[in-house]
């Protein structure tokens, strides 16, 4: 009688394993095995990170093994398990993989088909059809659509953490309890004792060092020492947390009044302003998304300001970034005037914070919440809508998923909801957040997810006349090389432009994005369907690079960049000055954010900018979805790409006191999930 041998491999999860009745069958192209029982309670089977082999025994030859059903039976209590894989030895000696990495929870079965990934056309048997079409139509079922505010990018149809599918939910929901880490958080930063002070002024610069901590040699530090200089207030533009808003002057807006003689002192060129634009040594950042944005009001014993500076920046004759003119507002007049490095200190001084504070509003909610994670999360929820577990699309884009949607489900349930954290600290919370991604949505196009192309549309690509944009620069090589890697895929299974058009799943994973995640808006630009595999390989690599490398670039330098509050404060308390002459330091500090809005802030950036304690970095894949070797040589050089870029980041970083590392690949999550 012919015998199969079948290991099962669980987890190492907390709570992996399983004590519950597990059975297993087999389903051959020749006949299907009887229902076999595996483990009973207390066998001591199914533990976390356990590895066991069973013997199973058919009466004929089953023929090729097409499916694994695997059946889990509640003997005591509510136990899930989570599967990573099965192999099976068959009768001649084969070896197959069955990639599972799913929860198995209640009384459910799950029904695995062999690791070899499957585009639609390449399943011939009704069985294989039958199973790929019961899969996505169960995951419809569990991954629906909604729409959380008007004109966002919809989301998960789910009010919390708990009502996710079992499979996308953090493994320890605690680990990302936003109110828990940000309490421990203040608690680590010994900041506590400042909070029953909640609405108290400090009483000037040096009284924010009470809750500033100093870690020898960061980058924090440096900018506590710097943070007045106008190198390091130009620099922020190119390599800060937000290094995506700096773009090239081609004319001065008329909104912006500037005159020669206003900024003569600061050209070094010997050049009018005029000619320094043609010449491409002018540069602005306008922050006009936040002109009637609504400031927040929640709390009625402190008033909050916004404003929507636009702000003027010259290349000097050493190439660096810095600002030559800042106006507060977007309507010019005598109320509010053109801020200029000749005005008295504080005046000027004054001008740079409210930019500062403005920069770090979009940054939170357009750079960060917008353009990463509500985009990432669509991905998600279409991925797991239209591709099945066979398709090498989804075992190329899973990693990349991984716990996406429950960050974002957590972050609505606790963080950016009505009254949530958000709202504690930041001038934009109490809905003024909502605004601003409503605003924001007509400039969330396809191309400006393209990285080499967005860098291209806003002048910053020559590394000639910019080169300190190191942001640009590691963005640029980690984009090629996941393109690179998406197109040694792309060609292991998609043999022509043919094959992509005739790729059902692939084009409702496209269409699903499209009509739902960019709200059917035919100026996104992005594409109803993909006819080329060379449209596909850039469609691969926005969605890959946008899931880690971009939200690596805008994530984890917040504490680095906003520790140090007067560098990026969230909320301001008293309005921008309307006239020159009248700002004084005592006026610059009643204005920065009071002791206990400063502490739930440095709170935050603090916790924001911490890795996961498993986090997985970009290049790392121990979930073996795909089991051929082609592929798994792809991946291969796809890592050596990563630890060239690594080793030439960290080259350039030495004796660098402001070294650049977000976009080092050995610190690049493969996913969205802080």
């Amino acid at each position: 009688m012919p015998s199969y041998t079948v290991t099962v491999a669980t987890g190492s999860q907390w709570f992996a394993g399983t004590d519950d009745y597990v059975y297993l069958t087999l389903q051959g192209t020749d006949g299907c095995s009887d229902r076999h029982l595996l483990d009973k309670p207390f066998y001591n089977d199914f533990e976390r990170g356990a590895v066991d082999s069973y013997d199973v025994t058919v009466e004929e030859d089953l023929g090729e093994i097409q499916l694994i059903k695997i059946e889990k039976r509640r003997y005591w209590y509510q136990d899930d398990w989570y599967l990573k894989y099965i192999t099976v030895k068959t009768p001649v000696g084969d070896y197959l993989e069955f990639p599972c990495y799913r929860w198995i929870t209640d009384e459910k079965e799950v029904v695995l088909r062999d690791g070899r990934a499957k585009l639609p056309r390449d399943d011939k048997t009704q069985i294989l059809k039958q199973h790929r079409r019961k899969e996505l139509e169960s995951r419809q079922k569990m991954y629906r659509w909604k729409e959380w505010h008007p004109g966002f990018p919809l989301s998960i149809d789910a009010h919390s953490h708990s009502e996710l599918p079992r499979d996308i939910q953090f493994d320890n929901e605690k680990g990302i309890d936003f109110i828990l880490n940000y309490t421990k958080a203040m608690e680590n930063l010994y900041v506590n004792r400042f909070m029953h002070m909640f609405q108290s002024s400090w009483s000037d610069f040096a009284d924010f060092e009470r809750i500033f901590v100093r870690i020898s040699n960061t980058i924090s530090e440096y900018v506590m020492q710097h943070w007045r200089e106008d190198f390091m207030f130009g620099y922020q533009f190119l390599n800060g947390c937000n290094p995506v808003l700096i773009r090239r002057c081609t004319e001065i807006p008329k909104k912006l009044p500037v005159t020669m003689d206003m900024v003569e002192c600061s050209l070094e060129r010997n050049l009018t302003l005029e000619e320094e634009v043609k010449q491409g040594n002018i540069f602005i950042v306008d922050y006009e998304l936040l002109d009637g944005v609504d400031a927040n009001k929640t709390d009625p014993c402190t008033v909050q300001y916004l404003a929507a500076p636009i702000c003027l920046l010259y290349k000097n004759l050493e190439k660096k970034i810095v600002p030559i003119a800042i106006q507060l507002g977007q309507k010019p007049g005598p109320d509010n005037p053109i801020f200029l490095p000749s005005d008295a200190t504080y005046d000027w001084l004054l001008a740079k914070i409210w930019v500062r504070s403005s920069d770090f509003h979009i940054h939170q909610t357009v750079t960060h919440l917008l353009r990463t994670h509500l985009v990432s999360e669509v991905f998600s929820i279409a991925m797991f809508r239209q591709l099945p577990a066979v398709h090498p699309l989804f075992k190329l884009l899973v990693p990349h998923m991984r716990f996406t949607i429950a960050i974002n489900t957590k972050a609505r349930e606790q963080l950016i909801c009505e009254c949530g954290l958000f709202d504690k600290a930041n001038a934009t919370g109490g809905g003024g957040h909502v605004q601003m991604v409503q605003k924001a949505m007509k400039d969330l196009t396809y191309s400006s997810l393209c990285f080499p192309e967005e860098i291209k549309a806003k002048g910053m690509d020559s590394k000639e006349d910019i080169p300190y944009y190191y942001y640009r620069d590691d963005g640029i090589k980690v984009w090629e090389a996941i393109k690179s890697f998406a197109e040694d895929v792309i060609h292991i299974y998609y043999e022509s432009d043919e094959v992509v058009c005739e790729d059902v799943e692939l084009q409702a994973f496209v269409k699903d994005i499209y009509v739902y995640g960019m709200r059917g808006v035919k100026a996104s630009g992005f594409p109803k369907m993909i006819r080329t595999r060379e449209t596909l390989a850039e469609y691969l690599t926005v969605i890959m690079f946008t899931t880690s490398a971009q939200h690596a670039a805008v994530n984890f330098g917040q504490y680095d960049w906003c520790s140090w509050i007067p560098n990026a404060p969230p909320t301001m308390r008293c309005p921008p000055p309307t006239e020159k002459g009248t700002v004084t330091i005592e006026q610059i500090v009643e204005s920065l954010p009071d002791r206990g809005r400063s502490c739930w802030h440095l709170g935050a950036v603090w916790a924001l900018s911490q890795f996961q304690d498993t986090e997985l970095f970009l290049g790392m894949y121990p979930d073996e979805h795909f089991v051929e070797k082609p592929v798994k040589e792809a991946m291969a050089k796809f890592r050596r790409s990563l630890d060239e870029i690594v080793s030439a980041i960290t080259e350039r970083n030495k004796n660098k006191k402001l070294p650049y590392y977000y976009l080092s690949p050995d610190r690049i999550p493969n996913s969205v999930a802080v």
